[in-house]
Parts: C-alpha cells; structure tokens; sequence
C-alpha cells in the first residue's frame, strides 16, 4: 500500500535534507515538517526542566505530559505547550540532547503519532531521519541524501556561523556530525 500523501527526505545529519525539503516544499506549495525540530524541541524542554535525558521512565512521564503542536503558523514552527521553540531548537547544543531523547522508544512512538496526524489529510514534504523507513516506508516519493562527514560538518559549520554562534570550531562539528551517526 503506497501513501500518495508523503514525499519523504531521509539522510544523516548535515545532509541537506532542510534545504532540500523547503524548497520541494515552496515549490510544489505544499506543507513541510522537519521532524528534527520536533525531538530538539522535546529535548530542550525536557532539558530545561531538569530531567535525565537518559532515563526512559523520565522521559515517559514527560511526553504523557506535554502537547507539541508543529506548523500552526509560519512564525511557529513548533511550540511545546504554548511556547514557540521555533529559534531556541537552533542552538548547536540543542541536537546533542535531542540526540540523546531520540533513543527511547516511547519518545519515537509519540512523535510517530504526531508526524503521522500531520499527513492524514493532506501532501506532505516531510523529512529526517527513518522517514522513509520506519515513518512512512510506504511514501510515494523516498529520497535519501548522504554526503561525506567533512561536507556534512561544513555546512552545519556554515550554518551556526550565520545564526550567529561564534565559539563553535569546525573541528567541534566535524566530532559531532561523526557521533550523531552511531
């Protein structure tokens, strides 16, 4: 059974895949959904209210209790009840913790429900990682982008230095994009 409703943007980190997405997605005038937003939003709130990234039973007794709301506005991308994290999940230690979140199963599971909800009812350009595998292994468009640590790091590099994070070292991100794929 094919889903006529997902074009699907898979890849590593660093890859492209916003890039590519957002611009399918401008293109075509369909809605776009950036999954990693909503783990690094997840995972900063968590955070920031001082639970063990870590420990599943933390982490389960945190998504039973917050509403993550994604696309309502375009100046909103995802918000964490009622608080618009669309800048603050920018921020490069933001993926480290989002990395750690995305391990547990029940935080998966959730965002599975979220991301699913989102294409019931119209096209889609959604994209991060597992979307064309365990997401919607059935999407009717599934692109895989894949580029090399160092190109991965440099863009990402690039990307920081725009947003304005200064006292970030290419050497850094290069470790970084390097642990995120194990």
């Amino acid at each position: 059974m094919v889903d006529q409703k997902v074009i699907a943007i898979d890849g590593p980190s660093g890859s492209g895949k916003s890039t590519i997405a957002k611009s399918l997605a401008k293109k075509l005038n369909l809605l776009y959904a950036d999954t990693g937003a909503m783990y690094r939003a997840l995972a900063l709130v968590a955070h920031n209210r001082g639970l063990d990234l870590t420990n599943l039973e933390q982490m389960k007794d945190f998504i039973s209790g917050v509403k993550l709301i994604y696309g309502a506005n375009k100046d909103s991308l995802v918000s964490i009840d009622g608080e618009n994290l669309t800048q603050k999940i920018r921020e490069h230690h933001v993926s480290k913790l989002a990395s750690q979140i995305s391990k547990h199963p029940p935080v998966r599971n959730y965002l599975l429900e979220i991301q699913r909800k989102l294409a019931k009812d119209r096209v889609i350009v959604m994209e991060g990682r597992d979307i064309g595998t365990v997401v919607f292994p059935h999407a009717f468009c599934k692109i895989f982008l894949t580029a090399s640590s160092k190109v991965r790091a440099k863009r990402r590099f690039d990307e920081l230095r725009g947003g304005g994070e200064q006292d970030i070292s290419m050497q850094q991100i290069l470790a970084d994009v390097i642990e995120r794929d194990h």
